[in-house]
């Protein structure tokens, strides 16, 4: 029988076993609902597709799915689900680093001190002199994502390199910043 009429449980199986076809029958089986889902919930085609690719890319690489818990449409769409949900949330807080840590002075608001004025001057500094020690291509991400408020998917059209080297380049500029403002985090 063909990979392509068994149960989503044989496919699954065949794709433990190392059958790389399976992912592609489990892809043609499914990627359009998890597109519309992803789509619905992030409101941008381009992140839409980008995290279609990434749920079946995370369902290959840690082979999660237990058939005896449920329908692989309901795993796979309860993913994208909480990865839609966890990127909402993860460019709300980089929206509010880069409000926190803008490039310019910061407008005192009411009841703010000059005292407080001063301090997020100071730490705004140290972290724009921290940037300048990290290599230019992880703090050109950085400064994309943070400062302009730009998603990954769109630095990677900008930049024009793969989605993988702009993750890369992202969390490394971010693990080396945190080590070099060590005692601004503490």
């Amino acid at each position: 029988m063909l990979l392509t009429e068994q149960s989503d449980a044989a496919v699954f199986a065949a794709l433990c076993d190392g059958q790389l076809e399976a992912l592609d029958v489990i892809y043609s089986r499914y990627n359009i609902p998890v597109y519309r889902l992803a789509l619905r919930i992030l409101k941008s085609e381009d992140e839409a597709a980008d995290l279609t690719h990434e749920v079946f890319l995370r369902l290959w690489r840690t082979l999660g799915y237990d058939p005896e818990r449920g329908q692989l449409l309901v795993y796979l769409m309860t993913m994208t689900r909480s990865q839609a949900l966890n990127r909402i949330r993860s460019a709300k807080n980089q929206r509010k680093l880069a409000e926190r840590w803008g490039r310019g002075t910061q407008p005192l608001s009411e009841g703010a001190s000059i005292l407080d004025s001063i301090s997020l001057q100071e730490t705004s500094g140290q972290v724009r002199a921290a940037l300048e020690h990290i290599p230019s291509a992880q703090r050109q991400v950085l400064e994309m994502a943070y400062y302009d408020g730009l998603s990954q998917s769109e630095i990677t059209k900008r930049l024009d390199i793969p989605l993988g080297t702009v993750k890369s380049r992202s969390r490394q500029g971010l693990l080396k910043l945190r080590q070099l403002l060590k005692d601004l985090v503490d």
